[in-house]
């Protein structure tokens, strides 16, 4: 065969890693169930915790329940000696100050749970208790408890000039508690060695990321640590660490020479497996008569945990740009445990704090929400004409037209009143970092090796769809192989970059693999090699079959073509930054305070999409976890004893189907966003409810609940006109 002829040679960049028109795909953009669907539901698929190989031992944990103290005595003697105990581990020690309630102190390893538990109850522990700050809201408390640090100003064009320039200046004080991680499955792990070998079945959304995590405090390299995670029940940015209770696990095993499974109690994990934390702010505005903003001051303060240096307000005003602003941050330190990621960080709390105060000049001036927020998509940059498109999309789906009143006149007689409200988001969602080593057998049937990981998000999905579009092949003569981190590396799945990421490397290796067996037609049948293509399992040469997929595939000979794949690159694959609007329908009953959902409708972009199913499964889950802290969602804790009073399952309100409503999802997709690759979509749903519906509840009943979540006393409060 000529050299000239060759498919790798003559493919264009344009030829080699275009999705090609979107009417003759296959499976790309389609409504796909998810592969994995199945094992789930049959109860096949095993977690963390379903892991019992032989001689598996149970740990439990005693945690601190001071807020604030220090450890003065500990004697774990006896636990060491209970029956069936092999093996205590002891994570704070004589001397050692406590931070937060929940946080360990001694884990037990024993041959069943109640041996753990009575172990756990022999232990001889004496603290100094000590005292602590667990107000995250109250800064005039915070600065007298000597719990603040300043964190800067930050100042654009001349604020003092626009104020004087404004027909209004609205003035308005606006936040979000902190919420939990309360993923179905808690975090931990199964841990078990051979010799020096450590296989650690772990709760993870980073297979790639954590067996150096292990290797470190154990001493050992981490070449000998297997972390595996074939499924994993949510995670949300609070499962990229081994953790001290998974690297506990581990020492545990090595000590006791067997299995052990250490998984957290649901009260500890939502106690010390991090938070999404709070942010507060003071903001002032000034708009002219058609409600444009000119001017913007604010005063932000809110905790990140102990730690960490930055605050969720930092960040306002979000999406909008305004050109003159003045802003300060005070960071509040808490005995209130650690925070971490959490779907969208710090997004939500930004979008509360900016977008409420945008729908009060629109209350202040008497005009439609919808009309301000349009007037002022100029500050938005280049996501101006998506939002505009978008907010006309939302806004016939919900009949803003039709339904929307000025504030606090809804016309309808009686207690419950109906309101409206709309908020705009964005988020980054590039591709990560990722590998993958596909094959191609002699037999036809392709699988493709990566250390990435499925949430629950459908990665294995997606993956498959890809490369089976790549190949012209059926779903079923695919097999995805993740999970483990011996598979080739990828990042992280947090921050929307999975998708992109692992979709993008597959496609490269698909293409690669597929150039290579279209030279090898080419030179079998005598056709040229760039005119081939794949589809229908079969090879063609424009409308004519040369040869069936498994004829091709066997003339790679008697092994499998192996090809790497790997990205992100700048390739036209994937992009990144997306735009969304959301607009809620909601009635508060005025005499209860109760809110409720009648609708919720989403329009959102994410670039490419590679399976309609599972970016609108996406969609949903968001707006459900933005319901649920726009409404009920929080975390309380008391005063007088640093305690998180209801760190359990019946007292943390999380929604329940009746308390959802109508959820209306629509995908914004033209062939613009088409043509624009994959973006990240996990994020972006979750940020926009809480200002939404805040919105909405201020427009039903005419006064701004300031902070969320809204609940039945907090709209009350608001209507009596004290401090909700």
């Amino acid at each position: 065969m000529a050299e000239e002829n060759t498919a790798t040679e003559t493919k264009t960049p344009e030829q080699k890693f275009g999705w090609g028109p979107r009417a003759e795909n296959k499976h790309i953009g389609k409504e796909i169930q998810r592969i994995d669907a199945l094992p789930k539901l049959v109860g096949k698929a095993k977690y963390s915790a379903d892991y019992n190989t032989k001689g598996t031992l149970y740990a439990k944990l005693l945690t601190s329940p001071y807020a604030r103290a220090k450890v003065k005595s500990l004697d774990v003697s006896a636990a060491k000696s209970s029956p069936g105990v092999h093996s205590v581990h002891v994570f704070n020690d004589a001397g050692a100050e406590i931070r937060w309630e929940g946080m360990l102190i001694v884990a037990v390893a024993a041959e069943r749970p109640e041996y753990a538990d009575d172990a756990l109850s022999a232990i001889k522990i004496e603290y100094e208790v000590l005292e602590h700050h667990v107000n995250e809201e109250d800064l005039a408390k915070a600065e007298a408890a000597k719990r603040t640090k300043a964190l800067g100003k930050n100042n654009k064009g001349n604020p003092d000039e626009a104020f004087g320039k404004a027909d209004v200046v609205v003035e308005g004080y606006y936040g979000a508690h902190t919420i939990s991680h309360m993923c179905l499955e808690p975090h931990g792990s199964h841990c078990e060695w051979n010799g020096d070998q450590l296989l650690a079945h772990l709760s993870t959304q980073n297979v790639s990321g954590t067996p150096g995590q292990f290797a470190g405090p154990l001493g050992i390299d981490a070449a000998n640590v297997t972390v595996e995670c074939a499924y994993e029940g949510g995670g949300f940015g609070s499962k990229f660490a081994a953790d001290e209770w998974g690297v506990a696990c581990a020492m545990m095993a090595k000590e006791a020479g067997r299995p052990v499974r250490l998984m957290l109690d649901r009260a500890t994990d939502l106690k010390v497996a991090g938070v999404r934390p709070s942010g507060f702010a003071k903001v002032k505005v000034g708009a002219d008569k058609t409600g444009k903003i000119l001017a913007w001051e604010s005063e932000h303060w809110g905790t990140p945990g102990p730690g960490s240096g930055a605050i969720p307000t930092n960040g306002i005003p979000y999406v909008f740009d305004f050109d003159n602003r003045r802003r300060s941050a005070t960071n509040i330190a808490c005995d209130t445990g650690p925070s971490r990621a959490w779907r969208a960080p710090p997004h939500p709390q930004q979008c509360v704090m900016t977008e409420c105060i945008i729908d009060d000049v629109a209350a202040k001036l008497g005009l439609d929400s919808y009309e301000v927020f349009k007037t002022n998509l100029d500050a938005t940059g280049e996501l101006k004409e998506k939002y505009l498109a978008e907010m006309e999309i939302a806004a016939k789906l919900i009949d803003w037209k039709g339904k929307w009143h000025p504030h606090g006149k809804d016309p309808a007689k009686g207690p419950v009143k109906r309101g409206l409200g709309l908020a705009l988001h964005t988020w980054g969602g590039g591709a990560g970092p990722a590998q993958c080593q596909l094959k191609v057998h002699p037999d036809g049937s392709v699988e493709t090796f990566l250390g990435s990981q499925d949430i629950g998000t459908g990665t294995r999905t997606v993956i498959t769809i890809v490369i089976a579009e790549t190949f012209g092949l059926p779903l079923d003569a695919v097999k995805v192989n993740l999970g483990s981190s011996k598979y080739p590396a990828c990042a992280g799945s947090g921050g929307s970059i999975t998708v992109g990421g692992v979709g993008g490397a597959n496609r490269r290796a698909a293409q690669t693999a597929l150039w290579k067996i279209f030279d090898l037609v080419a030179g079998k049948f005598n056709v040229p090699a760039d005119k081939l293509s794949a589809k229908d399992a079969a090879i063609w040469n424009g409308a004519d079959k040369v040869c069936t997929w498994k004829q091709a595939a066997a003339l790679v000979g008697p092994m499998p073509l192996e090809v790497k794949g790997e990205g992100p690159a700048d390739d036209g694959l994937t992009s990144a930054k997306v735009g969304g609007v959301q607009m809620a329908d909601v009635s508060v009953d005025t005499e209860t305070g109760i809110v409720r959902i009648n609708k919720f409708v989403a329009v959102q972009d994410c670039g490419l999409i590679i399976d309609e199913l599972t970016a609108r499964s996406q969609m949903y889950g968001g707006i459900i976890m933005g319901i649920s802290y726009a409404l009920t969602e929080e975390r309380i804790m008391d005063d007088k004893t640093g305690r998180y009073i209801n760190s359990d399952l019946a007292n943390y309100k999380l929604p329940r189907l009746g308390d959802i409503g109508e959820i209306v999802v629509e995908m914004y997709q033209p062939d613009s966003e088409y043509d624009r690759g994959i973006v990240g979509l996990g994020e972006p749903p979750v940020i926009s409810p809480g200002a939404a519906i805040s919105n909405a509840v201020c427009n039903a009943i005419g006064v701004r609940v300031p902070v969320l979540p809204l609940t039945p006393q907090r709209v009350l409060e608001a209507l009596k006109g004290g401090a909700a």
